[in-house]
């Protein structure tokens, strides 16, 4: 007997594995299960992503560098944390699927400036009261140091 049919038969039959024929473990359908969702979730966030930089990429200048800047800062500072549109705007969820930061465009708003918001999912609180969102006029290092830091807060 050839060593591929000897394979077929012994997956088939059990014989090796102590299954019953053709038959999966519980084990082995948990495991399925779980991959299917990891798949699944891996499906959404590159879904999510897609969407955020359309959606950046849409924006007026000066919110378009600032959004695509903020988005690579916030994908460095926080890799757990799966973009997702909100509002229309770029947003950050964590893997609850409930949104910790967001970007709102001063063009669509008709502000004088963007926006970096903070939900309540958010883990900033200092004391009975701390900020949850800062008007964006440019990004400089230092700016982008802030974020980060803020970024990395919110999510420990």
């Amino acid at each position: 007997m050839s060593p591929k049919k000897e394979m077929r038969e012994s997956a088939t039959s059990g014989a090796s594995t102590g299954k019953k024929s053709g038959g999966f473990t519980d084990e082995e359908r948990a495991a399925m299960r779980e991959r299917a969702q990891e798949l699944k979730a891996e499906a959404a966030r590159a879904d999510g992503e897609s969407a955020v930089l359309a959606r950046i990429a849409e924006m007026p200048e000066p919110d378009r560098s600032m959004a695509a800047r903020l988005h690579e800062i916030i994908k460095a500072s926080a890799p757990t944390l799966a973009p997702k549109t909100w509002y229309g705007m770029p947003a950050y969820a964590n893997r609850e699927g409930k949104v910790v930061c967001f970007f709102q465009s001063a063009h669509k708003f008709g502000a004088r400036y963007a926006t970096l918001g903070f939900s309540d999912a958010a883990r900033l609180d200092e004391g009975a009261m701390w900020p949850t969102a800062f008007a964006l006029k440019e990004l400089t290092a230092e700016e982008e140091a802030r974020i980060s830091a803020l970024v990395k807060k919110a999510v420990s």
